[in-house]
Formats: C-alpha cells, sequence, structure tokens
C-alpha cells in the first residue's frame, strides 16, 4: 500500500471531493484476485469509493499512522450484496455462536484492523461484523464467506517481504509460483535464458546475470529484511550465492544440497572469508522436512519454511502461544 494513496483520499475527503481508488493500490479487487468470484469484482472498489465522507477520515488516518509506526494492520472492506440476507443470518450448528443479530446494517464500508484486533470505523457493526472484521488479520480474511448476504477483504499496510530465488532451477520454478501466492516479493536471478525467462517465470521479477556465471551477482544489494534461497542449477554457484547472502547480512537464507556437497561449499565460503558463526546461520538443507523429493514437493516444503520464519518474526511470543492455543497444538 502506499502512503500517497491514503493521503490523497483524505485530501479528497477533507476537501468534500469522491476519492478515486486504484486497482493498483487495492489489488485484492482486481480481476485476477476476484476472477470467478460472483460476490466481489473490481465494481465493488468503485462501490466502496463511491460511499466514502468525511466521517471516514479517522480510518484512513489511524491507517497512516499504523504505516509510520511499521504495525501489522490492514484496511478492510465489507460488500454487502443482498442487504436483508446480510442482516438477518443466524448462527449454524458448527461455528461460534454471535447472538441472534446478523450484519448491523446493509451498508458496504472500509475499516481498519491490526493485528492487536483495534478496528476503526465511521459504521455501526454487530458482533458478528465484528468477528469478521477481525478476521482480516489472516490477510485477506479467512471467514470472508462464512455468512450469507455480504462478504469481506482487506489491503495489508504493510509491504511484502522479497525473496531472492538464486538460480533459475526447476525447484525455482515452483517455488516462484507457491511464495508469490502466500504474499512474498520474489526475484529470480540466473545468467541463462534458457532458464531464466518469462515463460518459466511469468509473474516475479527476473534478473540476468552476465559472463556466463553468477559474478555479476557481487553488484546487486539485498536488504537485511530479504530472504534468500540459494537453489543453482548443478549447485555450482552454491558458493558465490551463499557469500553474497551473508555479505548483505540478510534475513534467512537457506540452500539446497546434501551433507557432502555442503562439506564441499562450506570450505569454499570459509576460504572466502566467511566466519563459521556466519556459515552456521545458512539452513542446510532448507524447506521443512518431511520427505519431499520432487521439484513442487520441495517448493512445498521451502515455502513452507519462509512461512514460518515470516510468522515468527512478525509475531511475538505471546501472540505466538495464544495462536497455537487457539488451535488446540
Amino acid at each position: 500500500m502506499r502512503r500517497e494513496a491514503i493521503e490523497g483520499i483524505i485530501e479528497a475527503l477533507e476537501a468534500g471531493e469522491q476519492p478515486t481508488l486504484e486497482l493498483a493500490d487495492f489489488p485484492t479487487f482486481s480481476e485476477e484476485a476476484t476472477a470467478g468470484n460472483d460476490h466481489l469484482s473490481p465494481a465493488d472498489l468503485t462501490r466502496i469509493a463511491e460511499g466514502l465522507a468525511q466521517a471516514d477520515i479517522p480510518t484512513f488516518q489511524r491507517a497512516l499512522k499504523a504505516m509510520d509506526e511499521g504495525d501489522l494492520a490492514w484496511l478492510g472492506f465489507k460488500l454487502v450484496y443482498d442487504g436483508a440476507a446480510a442482516m438477518s443470518n443466524t448462527d449454524n450448528e458448527v461455528t461460534k455462536k454471535y447472538g441472534d443479530e446478523g450484519s448491523a446494517n446493509a451498508d458496504s464500508f472500509v475499516f481498519f484492523c491490526n493485528d492487536a484486533k483495534e478496528i476503526v470505523s465511521a459504521h455501526g457493526y454487530s458482533a458478528r461484523d465484528t468477528f469478521q472484521m477481525k478476521d482480516v488479520t489472516r490477510g485477506p480474511s479467512m471467514h470472508n464467506q462464512q455468512f450469507e448476504g455480504l462478504t469481506w477483504t482487506s489491503v495489508p499496510l504493510f509491504g511484502a517481504i522479497r525473496v531472492w530465488l538464486l538460480g533459475a532451477s526447476d525447484v525455482a520454478v515452483e517455488l516462484a509460483r507457491l511464495a508469490s501466492h502466500v504474499g512474498f516479493e520474489v526475484k529470480v536471478a540466473d545468467y541463462d535464458p534458457a532458464y531464466l525467462n518469462e515463460e518459466r517465470f511469468p509473474s516475479v521479477e527476473r534478473v540476468m546475470l552476465h559472463g556466463g556465471d553468477f559474478h555479476e551477482l557481487a553488484n546487486l544489494s539485498a536488504s537485511p529484511e530479504d530472504y534468500v534461497c540459494v537453489l543453482t542449477r548443478g549447485h555450482m554457484f552454491d558458493p558465490e550465492s551463499c557469500i553474497w547472502a551473508l555479505e548483505n547480512d540478510v534475513r534467512y537464507v537457506g540452500m539446497m544440497g546434501c551433507a557432502g556437497k555442503n562439506s564441499t561449499v562450506h570450505d569454499l565460503v570459509i576460504n572466502a572469508g566467511i566466519t563459521e558463526e556466519d556459515w552456521e546461520r545458512v539452513k542446510r538443507p532448507i524447506g521443512l522436512k518431511f520427505g519431499a523429493k520432487t521439484p513442487a514437493e520441495l517448493a512445498i516444503a521451502i515455502v513452507a519454511e519462509l512461512i514460518d520464519v515470516r510468522y515468527k518474526e512478525r509475531y511475538s511470543k505471546e501472540a505466538q502461544d495464544k495462536h497455537e492455543a487457539s488451535l488446540g497444538r
């Protein structure tokens, strides 16, 4: 989410004008995201914009504050497609009970919610609405179609974590799809256009290295918040990749390969000046352990580990324990 987009909305509302909400800033309403969903479409973003008023300004101001503070927070949207059904929902026999009241009204509107379950909205909401508004913290809303007549969605107010895939291997092809799907920003680097091309990596950023090797990797910079997956074809450039990741002090680095190969990479990395302490930061082999063998299975194991690293990074031990307890684990 761009700060400028929210500032523009506030300025328009303060001037008594209808703001324009762009799909690029609210991708949850895009054609791709809403394909096949009869209850959500790009037109709903226009409908939300048309319903905004000065009373909604505090919601967007709270969103700006959350962005400034680096808070885990979302702008959420209630979309009503059948007002009578939305307001007359009744509890079923499976889920938690929320009383006899359905949605508080037939209005579609915007709201703010953060991971602390703080809600800001200019519109009234019932206990059942509150349940689904808080649920956007699962992003974009896990129970968005639990009740008839309305649906819910959201956009995060924090940036996606960047994942570098070093090597355009078959595992990287599968991992690029999965990692993008679960909200990571993916960059793939390789030197061979036969492997690093739009057909194999259609929806992620491709970084073409020149010279027939990974030497140009040294000209690139990674952020300390980035994750790096070392997946070079044939493991030929694993040492250069590990050295680059460690020298850039990335948050997470993992490498594929067996113990024997990893021992060889270790010696080459240490001889290049990397300390043993830094080498121990390399997760090897990369991915959760559950018997994965094929490229697709290995990609699942790796993205599962990336999700776990992100979860532990973003949430406190107290929040993790509460989440695990709620699931009975």
